[in-house]
């Protein structure tokens, strides 16, 4: 039996972010992971593949060129996925390479197999078929990190073995552009390749139980990216669920609605949520229990009610980002060694939404603010006025910043527009810091750039505060709301 001070279960972010801590602190670790390939959903499903897509489709699609006097860029319509993905496959291989060096230069020593607990400080590791050697091996870790990730949730109604038939962790596996996709949720995953494919030229219809894209987003940024994406061809059928999918082996998938409506398409993407990927690790053996979704409850510190076992990444469920997972694991490692290598997270968690256009937030919504009974009062600055958001053509494009009243410390951001998953981290930044339009002000920012909005907005929100009348002028104008 191999023994080490750390055994890390899955090579996704959380994992390696896990692992690398371990070795930082000097520990003899071990990261095991079923995949032949590293990097989990994050590099070869999910993640860095969709959003490199996203990217493609900007570009090939002229999508930010549309604006531009004499442009007229299409799109073959017989073009495949895999015409869009060669960047992707490089910058995903990339990051492979970078992983793996990162792990050889830390001594973390790899093993690839389907790990499963014999015993609360035991794994054994049964290899791929084919591997040599091909018999399990045993490894017994004074702390392990279970980082194994997610997997997509699949509804019986779908028949997921059909070749059109997609969850979101196969849908590049398509072999052409569907004329025609529906889209079976409007979440965060559901809603990105929704105008991905929308962005395409596919004819994209969004189906969801709810009434409203995306609630977890302030009412004003959710309303007008839904605007903003139906404005690019996407469909939403609120209030709406699948009761039946017929697909026959050739010609259109036919979807019956709760209210009698039926649609037509040439491909299904199923996003139905995704459940922690524990089923084969044989958690009763560790002593460990989970919920209906198979997330394992964790304290603040990411370990579980078995002293040595640490928990991090989507098996610990809300917020599942690749980014906070990262950082869940390394507060875990150092705190099972008790080490200062990361003590805790900040609370203020950016979400980037990677639709089109893109969509960020940070802090407090409107609603909560109201909620709570705090006075507040809004500054909003429009791309449109922006010397930069001008450049790159890009009309609809807002950032809305929500101020204490009495002495406009920043409380919440919400941007949408270009570059917005970046722009969010000034406003962050500030909230880290406990600052607000003071700082905002007194900043210099580079000429044009879009981080000039975010001294507009300061600007507006003082003056809507201190100069009588102002405010209902600029609630009347609400900058980046015309067309």
């Amino acid at each position: 039996m191999r023994q080490f001070d750390l055994i890390v279960l899955g090579a996704g972010p959380a994992g390696i972010a896990g692992a690398v801590a371990g070795a930082l602190l000097g520990k003899k670790v071990a990261l095991v992971e079923r995949a032949s390939e590293l990097g989990g959903a994050f590099i070869n499903t999910g993640t860095l593949p969709s959003k490199t897509l996203r990217e493609t489709a900007l570009a090939l699609s002229g999508f930010r060129s549309r604006e531009l006097f004499g442009v007229d860029l299409s799109l073959r319509r017989t073009a495949r996925v895999s015409d869009f993905m060669r960047h992707e496959r490089e910058v995903c291989a990339a990051a492979r390479v970078n992983i793996g060096e990162r792990l050889e230069q830390f001594s973390v020593t790899r093993i690839t197999g389907t790990a499963r607990f014999v015993a609360p400080h035991v794994v054994e590791v049964t290899p791929p078929k084919g591997a040599r050697p091909a018999a399990p091996q045993r490894l017994k870790g004074r702390f392990l990190l279970i980082a194994t990730g997610s997997r997509p949730t699949r509804p019986p109604e779908f028949p997921f073995d059909h070749p059109r038939v997609f969850d979101s962790d196969e849908i590049l596996r398509l072999e052409r552009l569907p004329r025609r996709l529906a889209v079976v949720g409007a979440g965060v995953i559901g809603s990105e390749y929704a105008s991905t494919f929308a962005a395409l030229g596919t004819e994209v219809h969004v189906v969801d139980g709810r009434d409203v894209l995306l609630p977890f987003l302030d009412e004003e940024l959710s309303t007008r990216l839904a605007a903003a994406m139906a404005g690019q061809g996407v469909v939403f059928h609120w209030k709406e669920r699948v009761t039946k999918c017929v697909a026959p082996p050739r010609g259109a998938i036919r979807l019956s609605l709760t209210s009698g409506a039926r649609l037509a398409v040439d491909a299904v993407l199923v996003a139905a949520g995704r459940r922690a990927a524990v089923d084969a690790l044989a958690l009763e053996a560790a002593g460990l229990a989970v919920d209906e979704r198979g997330t394992i409850a964790v304290d603040a510190r990411f370990r579980t009610k078995v002293a040595h076992l640490y928990a991090a990444g989507d098996v610990v469920g809300f917020p599942s980002l690749a980014s906070v997972g990262a950082e869940q694991a390394r507060v875990a490692v150092s705190s099972a060694f008790g080490a200062g290598l990361k003590q805790e997270i900040d609370a203020l968690l950016p979400n980037g939404i990677y639709t089109i256009p893109e969509a960020s937030m940070v802090g407090a919504t409107e609603e909560a603010l109201k909620v709570k009974g705090v006075d507040y009062v809004v500054g909003r600055a429009a791309y449109s006025d922006n010397a930069r958001g001008a450049i790159v053509g890009d009309r609809s494009g807002f950032l809305k910043l929500l101020f204490r009243r009495r002495d406009l410390r920043l409380l919440g951001v919400h941007v949408m527009g270009e570059l917005a998953t970046e722009l969010i981290h000034v406003g962050q930044m500030v909230m880290i810091g406990g600052g607000g339009a003071a700082e905002l002000e007194r900043a210099c920012f580079n000429v044009p750039t879009l981080s000039q909005l975010y001294k507009d907005a300061a600007y507006r929100a003082r003056i809507a505060r201190d100069v009588p009348g102002v405010a209902r002028r600029l609630a009347r104008q609400r900058p980046g709301a015309r067309k």
